[in-house]
Parts: C-alpha cells; structure tokens; sequence
C-alpha cells in the first residue's frame, strides 16, 4: 500500500503499471476524458489513438495473439464501446486475451437515457469470458487485477470493466490497494489432467494403428508448441492442424500432413476420416473442420484434451476426455508414453505413413498456371520467398486467408493472425499493426482483398502517425472473392452484390495517408514487387496486386459431406 493517494483515473492508470501494461489502444470521448488526462500525465502506459473504436479492439488482439499479453482498449460510452462489439466477438470466439475498459454516464444518470448512455455489459454479455460494473473507485484496483486473471487464464477470453464518470472523478482521492495475489472463489481452471484418464489416452494413443494428432488454437494459446512436436516425433505419427493451430507445429516438419478442414489438404483429411485413434488438443471440432457431423470419423476413438470442459463432446463425442492445461497435460502424456509397457506397432505404423505419403503425392495444392493472370496463389508464394517465411502475416477474410493458410507454411506459433472463429472482415490492418507495434523489428504483413481492406482502410492514418511500417497486400480481384465462389458453385454463377464496381484507386489512396503505393499488373512484376516493397523497412508499404478473379480456392470439402469428400479442383473429386 501506497501513502499517496489517487483519484480514479489515476486508479486505473497505476493498476495497469502494476499489471506491466505497455500500451492501451482507443478513442477518447466525455466519459472518459479524466482517465485521458492521467494518461497523458505519466510515460509508463502508451495510448495509441486509433481512428475507429473497432480497429483499437483488433490492433489489441492482433498484440496478444503475437505476444501472448493481454490487449487492452479504451472506449467512451455509447457509440464508442458498442462500436467495439465486433472486435470483442472475434476475440471471443478465438479465445485472446483482452480487458476492454468502457466508460459510462455517472451513476446517478444509468437508467435514464442519458445522453451516450449504452449498457455496454448486457450488449457485450454474450460475447464475453466476464465483465465487470464498477460502483465504487477504491475497487478500480482489485477489479482491474480480477479482469486481467479471468482473461488471461484457463480458456483465455476478452473481459469488460464498466467505469461509470463519476467512479474517475479527479476530486476524490483513494489509496492505491493492488492484490498481491488473484483468486477467485468461483473460478479456478482446471489444470491438471485426471490420472484415469490420462492412463486411458496413453493406451489408445499406443495401441493405434492409424493414429492421428488433431492441434488447434489452444497450442498456440498454452505456449506449448516444443512439447507438441516432441510428443510428435516421439510417436512419429501425422498431424494436421486446424486454422488456428497454425504454427503449432513448423509448417515444413514432415510429419506435419497440411490444415483440415474446410479447405484443408487432401492428406489431412483423408488421414482424419481414416484414423482410427485422433487425438484432438486444443481444438473444438467446429464445424469448418467437421463438415457433416454425422459423417465424421465414424471408426475413429477421439481423445480429447481441452481446458475448458464445454467444449469437450460438445459437437463430436469425446471417447477419452481430459480436462486441463495443455502445458501440463502434454508432460503427463509425454511421461506416461516413456514409461508405458506398451509398444507402437511400427509395422502398422510404417503401412500408415505409405498411405499417407501417397495421398500427399496428389499435390492438392498445385495449380494452373496457365494464362497471363496473377494467380493468388502464386502471390503468397512470393511473400515466402521474400520474407523467407519468418513474417508475422495477418489475414483479413476470405478467400485471400485461405490461399495464405495454404501456401505459407508457418514455422513458428503466434505467426498466423487471423480471425477463424468470426471471420471480421477489417481485422487484418489493425491486427498487424498491433503486431507491429509489439514487434518493430519484425516484417508484419497484412494480406487483405479489395473488399476486406476497406473495412478499416482509415487506420493508414494511425499507421502514419505512429510510424507503423506494415506490408498490405492486396488480393484485388474486384469482387468479395469467396462470396463469388460460392455463387459460382451453388447459385449457378449468379453473382448477387459480388462485384465491387467502384474501387478506389488504392495506390493515390496510400500514398494520400503518407505511405508507399505500389501496383502489379502483370506476373513478371510479382516478385520484383513484393522483394522491393519488403526491402522498405521504414515505411508503410500497399501493394494492389490484381489477381484472376475467376481463380477459386481448392481444396474445398463437399457441403453436407464427410470430413474427406471434397473438391479438388473445379470438375474434380477426390
């Protein structure tokens, strides 16, 4: 405890130094101006001034997907935190730590529509991991402390905190009480995995034949990326990742057999809907990975290890569950495995791996290159070669998002950020200045698409101002992409609201905000392009590369399917 005393907005600011908070991303307005004024009194917590309440919540996410830190927003009340709703929900749904602080009218005036009065905490309830009304400024502290915990713990997930104008009022002065330790009566994550259960995994995960490990988000998320590809070497079985669980394992390691899903790889799918052991980690078998679930997997025994325990059976059912901390229960499994008596039929194994590697000799993934159009594909090949796949990508969403998933294959975790759960078109630019911002140093690419870019396009502005020198490239095919595949497939071409007959020349455009524009028209100028474009270290880069809008993304799973019925190309099953 503290002899000094302060005011509530000096509250909030001495809680996030406490909480080793770097930078706070918003926009100002009423309620909150007292919390602005003792943020622009002190040096320890950057605010970074976003031109969109919606792009400070994905520079946030963007920031705690690349550093694991919580992200943190400041919104006023009304329109300025409803405009934050998007960016929570894909926080959400893709588990990412973040504390959005929201002002509010005074106390004496919730209830009686006051002017920019929005009850944030039940718009936001159902889009949260908790939230929090403060009614008393001596709490700021405490509160503060137990938002942070919430969102950072067990299934991470964003928190509200309500600061109603009166509770920052630089009049009223308070002692300064930070906990030294966080509990919380009502929520403790489970983190390790029941003994039973782990000796069961350990058996089925031996004794397949077919074994497949099955990684998403939640690797990335538990930091466990080393322990997941020693236990993969140490079977030496296949694994397939999900969206999110990119770079939970090197995308080049060779046991790794491609994404599922969706627009997964042949091999990884044809191994899932074959496996007769799937050891799911940190994954929650959605539905862009199920496909049809009746059809899913039906001879596989599925292990499922999970920390948080909703989400264990509740789309497929879980033979084996484990409930805990990956961290902790890899080293149960990891031990388990060394010590167990029984032995991997390596002969089965061996069979395995050839059926495997004959689906993976298909090349799902080439394509034509015929004709004179840049093929999109061949634009994330560029971006590897250039940056020789050690970029933090961002993706907007799309079809450019899964030509990146694709043909970019991650090395390490918390290089892939994009929005898998929502799918936000406007998340990308934000989420890769946030990563940008954590990591200067480091080469931060947005791939976007004409339509995707312009959800947020006026945060080139905060780019300029905070010499923030993000890669945008542009998948320009003058059309919502991936609606227009879908309307190509299942509407017999009709393309509905698809085309975007009225682009912006995106070249004067970037270069109006201060930064570098660059066109590519034609293939020969590609990789020049991108080469020149990444050699610029001190500037925000556009690349408007126009790409053949006809070109589809494949593989793509057959509607109503099993995980393994897909399209390989247009006219082609698997």
């Amino acid at each position: 405890m503290s002899t000094q005393q302060y005011n509530g907005s000096e509250l909030v600011v001495q809680a996030l130094k406490a909480l080793k908070v770097k930078y706070i991303f918003g926009y100002p307005g009423g309620s909150v101006l007292d919390l602005y004024d003792a943020l622009f009194q002190q040096d320890d917590v950057e605010h970074i001034l976003v031109r969109h309440e919606q792009a400070a919540t994905h520079m946030a996410d963007g920031y705690a997907r690349a550093t694991g830190e919580v992200g943190v927003v400041l919104a006023t009340s009304g329109p300025g935190a409803t405009n934050c709703i998007t960016g929570i929900a894909t926080a959400y749904m893709d588990s990412i730590p973040m504390v959005v602080l929201s002002g509010q009218v005074p106390t004496n005036l919730i209830g009686d529509d006051a002017f920019q009065e929005t009850d944030i905490v039940g718009c936001s309830r159902p889009i949260v991991k908790h939230s929090f009304n403060c009614r008393s400024a001596k709490d700021i502290p405490k509160i503060l402390a137990k938002a942070f915990y919430i969102a950072s713990t067990g299934r991470p997930g964003p928190v509200v905190v309500e600061l109603p104008k009166d509770m920052l009022n630089p009049a009223l002065k308070f002692d300064f009480e930070f906990p030294a330790t966080t509990e919380l009566r009502t929520y403790s994550p489970n983190t390790k995995g029941h003994p039973k259960q782990i000796r069961k995994a350990v058996a089925a995960i031996l004794e397949a034949k077919k074994l497949v490990i099955y990684s998403g988000g939640g690797i990335i998320i538990s930091n466990t990326s080393e322990q997941l590809t020693h236990l993969v070497e140490s079977l030496n079985a296949p694994i397939t990742n999900t969206l999110m669980g990119l770079g939970g394992i090197s995308g080049v390691h060779p046991n790794f057999v491609g994404m599922l899903g969706m627009h997964g790889s042949l091999e990884a799918n044809k191994a899932m809907a074959n496996a007769d052991v799937i050891l799911a980690l940190g994954a929650r078998f959605d539905d862009r990975v199920t496909n049809n679930v009746k059809k899913f997997c039906p001879n596989a025994t599925i292990v499922h290890v999970d920390v948080d325990p909703t989400s264990i059976s509740k789309t497929i059912k879980a033979h084996i569950p484990v409930v805990g901390c990956l961290s902790t229960v890899l080293e149960q499994l990891q031990t388990a495995i060394d010590k167990s008596p029984i032995k991997i039929d390596r002969s089965a194994q061996e069979d395995w791996w050839r059926q495997i590697i004959s689906w993976r000799e298909q090349k799902c993934l080439s394509y034509s290159t015929a004709g004179d159009k840049i093929k999109p594909q061949a634009v994330i090949e560029a971006i590897y070669k250039a940056t020789n796949g050690d970029a933090y990508i961002s993706s907007d969403v799309g079809q450019h998002q899964m030509f990146a998933a694709q043909y970019y294959p991650f090395k390490n975790p918390r290089q892939w950020i994009n929005s898998g759960g929502l799918g936000t078109m406007g998340f990308g630019l934000p989420a890769a200045m946030g990563v940008k911002l954590a990591f200067p140093d480091k080469e931060s690419v947005c791939v976007t698409g004409d339509g995707s870019i312009q959800m947020n396009i006026q945060e080139l502005s905060t780019c300029l101002q905070y010499n923030l020198a993000v890669k945008v490239v542009s998948l320009n095919n003058r059309s919502l992409g991936m609606v227009r595949q879908w309307q190509d497939m299942v509407y017999g071409g009709r393309h509905s609201s698809s085309y975007m007959e009225s682009l912006p020349d995106f070249v004067k455009l970037a270069e109006s905000y201060g930064h570098v524009g660059i066109r590519v028209n034609t293939l020969d100028e590609l990789q020049p392009a991108i080469d020149k474009a990444m050699s610029i270290t001190d500037r925000l880069v556009f690349l408007d590369i126009l790409v053949d809008e006809n070109e589809h993304v494949y593989p793509m799973q057959i509607k109503l399917g099993a995980v393994d019925e897909m399209w390989l190309r247009k006219g082609v099953k698997a």
